[in-house]
């Protein structure tokens, strides 16, 4: 299956020359590097190991299927292009999407991605690149298709077609639950409100002032439930200023939100998630920056999942505070 290891600018450039199926993550100073192959990469700093989360910048989270991938398609898309994504999934297999973070691209997709036709027809994995905490603002998120030549505004694609005798599934695992506190909706799709722009127990009202008098605990994501499915938008900042809620996600008009509860042990919530996924061993997974922070993830193990520590996560949608995977398997 997939190996998933931290290895050196050397080591990777290496499995490219024989040809190898890469997904790459890692400091833009070393994907810059490598030699042209059928690989694609998202810039990132922090990483779940075997060993247990880890801020690196001196080595590359390496995922090499390819024993997997029957063929392997690279692409580049503009926010444009990004929309006929669909139409260049494979018959059989799936597609991993990289996106930088803190682009108007990203901004694009978080918004429209649901009406991209045939979005929905094969699994579409991904992630969001990011950098190091403290260089937000500093140091602008990339993505690399194929080459050491970053892009700051495009989305990158590995389009993976399977043997026959593979299937692939993909998974969230969403530790939140929506709350018992007041209802939320909002009356236009965006990563912002203000005023009274949102409506709290079906009146108007501020949610910036809501969340103040109410105490909440920005850490935590409003939740909705997407016919059963638990979707979660995180806080990005609340401006007490201006009265202005920023989100890491788009939230849309016509959903109905709620804070989550707390997650009182991530690690013992975590595990007992994972005791159902024994006959699906995980293939690909990503987890977002928030739970690594959040959960002080680092140093500790999330059992067998590995994978890039991300600014969000994509399982067809844009997800937050959320662990995605996706697993193949004999048919």
């Amino acid at each position: 299956m997939s190996n998933n290891l931290l290895m050196t600018v050397a080591e990777v450039s290496a499995l490219i020359e024989q040809d190898h199926v890469l997904l790459l993550a890692g400091a833009e100073a070393l994907l810059a590097q490598l030699p042209p192959g059928r690989w694609i990469g998202g810039t990132a700093a922090y990483f779940m190991t075997q060993e247990g989360g880890l801020e690196c910048t001196d080595r590359i989270f390496v995922t090499d299927i390819n024993n997997l991938a029957e063929t392997a398609q690279v692409r580049a898309y503009s926010a444009t292009d990004l929309r006929d994504i669909g139409h260049h999934y494979p018959a059989h297999g799936f597609t991993v999407l990289i996106v930088p973070g803190l682009s108007g691209i990203l901004e694009s997709f978080a918004r429209e991605v649901q009406t991209y036709q045939d979005v929905f027809n094969s699994p579409l994995f991904g992630w969001i690149a990011g950098v190091e905490v403290e260089q937000i603002g500093k140091q602008t998120p990339k993505t690399f298709s194929g080459s050491g030549d970053g892009h700051r505004d495009r989305a990158v694609a590995l389009h993976v077609s399977l043997p026959a005798a593979k299937l692939c599934r993909l998974d969230i695992i969403n530790l939140f639950e929506q709350g018992t506190g007041a209802t939320i909706a909002f009356t236009a799709d965006g990563f912002e409100t203000k005023d009274n722009d949102c409506l709290i127990d079906g009146k108007p009202g501020n949610l910036a002032a809501y969340i103040n008098a109410a105490g909440i605990d920005v850490k935590l994501p409003l939740v909705a439930d997407y016919n059963g499915a638990m979707i979660n938008v995180s806080i990005r900042s609340v401006d007490d200023m201006k009265m202005s809620v920023d989100f890491f996600a788009p939230v849309f008009e016509g959903i109905q939100y709620r804070f989550a509860n707390p997650v009182e042990d991530y690690i013992q919530s975590f595990g007992q998630q994972l005791a159902g996924m024994k006959d699906a061993p995980v293939t690909l997974s990503c987890n977002c920056i928030l739970n690594y922070l959040y959960a002080e993830l680092e140093g500790k193990q999330t059992g067998g999942i590995v994978g890039p520590i991300t600014f969000g996560e994509i399982a067809y949608m844009l997800l937050n505070q959320t662990l995605v995977y996706l697993s193949v398997t004999d048919a």
